[in-house]
């Protein structure tokens, strides 16, 4: 025996959608994305644009296949409030931009030290072994992008393009580039070998951890699926985002390498803006989990964050 149809009073909330359709039928088993293919069908909006609510409470309802109509409490006659939430981006297109402007940024601005800094001196080795960190990072960063990372939400605002891609390519970018490449560098100078070794060292503790943190992150997501598993593995007894952590080591290690204060400056940055990331999530594992979840006391830094 089918399950039985049910017909969805749809409401717009906030500024109108042309052509949103007042009702729609779907069948009681269905799952709830196909709540937002027949609503993304009449009014031609992207699915991706569309929020859906639940009209009794505002609970949200999820665009996933795994999910019923039914289980969401949505029976015969109830409301749905359908939001416009305006030009969207993928996640992933917004991470590759993001990253693709310190990849470029210094190499161009090391070969443009002629023109920048007005000299004709060769850069030193620990600017050379900057630009080579910072290149190593940026590219990993775009190789997981492409390869190992799974989104949440497939798409972004559209605007948010300019305000991510802004903070990596003047912080990250320009700023970094700036001021480690330039003649007056302390990076232009000689260091002592052990912190260059040091720094090169945490580098790649750092960057070969993250990756590793990130590998797991992915597997705990099923391909085509939101459902997450609660992460497990190195480092994840100890803070809640080890893969911030091992990001934060990595910009240590390069900051030992080419002693810049933009250097310095921009961890204080990316470790206070993954912080509040960090914590966010921590909230968000302690409502999903519950009990299952094992409580950090610390989100990014253990013993200080």
């Amino acid at each position: 025996m089918s399950a039985p149809s049910v017909t969805l009073v749809v409401r717009p909330r906030g500024k109108p959608i042309k052509n949103l359709p007042e009702t729609i039928t779907v069948s009681s088993d269905a799952s709830t994305a196909e709540i937002f293919e027949r609503i993304a069908d009449v009014s031609k909006f992207s699915i991706h644009r569309l929020r859906v609510t639940k009209g009794s409470d505002g609970a949200p309802v999820s665009n996933v296949g795994d999910v019923t109509v039914h289980e969401t409490g949505l029976r015969n006659k109830s409301a749905i409030d359908v939001k416009d939430l305006g030009p969207q981006i993928s996640w992933r297109t917004v991470f590759i931009v993001e990253y693709l402007g310190p990849l470029l940024i210094h190499p161009l601005v090391y070969l443009a030290r002629p023109i920048i800094y007005g000299t004709s001196a060769p850069a030193s080795p620990l600017q050379k072994l900057t630009l080579l960190l910072c290149v190593i990072h940026f590219a990993k960063r775009e190789f997981e992008t492409l390869f190992v990372h799974r989104f949440s939400s497939a798409t972004m605002p559209a605007r948010n393009i300019f305000k991510n891609s802004g903070y990596y390519w003047l912080f990250s970018g320009l700023n970094l580039a700036y001021w480690t490449y330039g003649p007056n560098s302390p990076a232009a100078k000689p260091s002592n070998p052990l912190l260059t070794y040091l720094g090169v060292a945490l580098f790649t503790i750092g960057e070969v951890c993250n990756y590793s943190t990130h590998l797991t992150l992915k597997n705990l997501r099923k391909p085509g699926t939101t459902e997450r598993g609660i992460p497990q593995g190195l480092g994840f007894d100890i803070v809640t985002c080890p893969n911030y952590m091992f990001e934060a080591i990595a910009w240590i290690g390069v900051a030992l390498v080419n002693w810049s204060l933009a250097t310095v400056i921009f961890i204080i940055m990316a470790v206070g803006q993954m912080g509040v990331w960090a914590w966010k999530k921590e909230r968000r594992y302690r409502k999903e989990f519950g009990d299952k979840y094992k409580r950090k006391r610390y989100a990014i830094l253990p013993g200080i964050w």
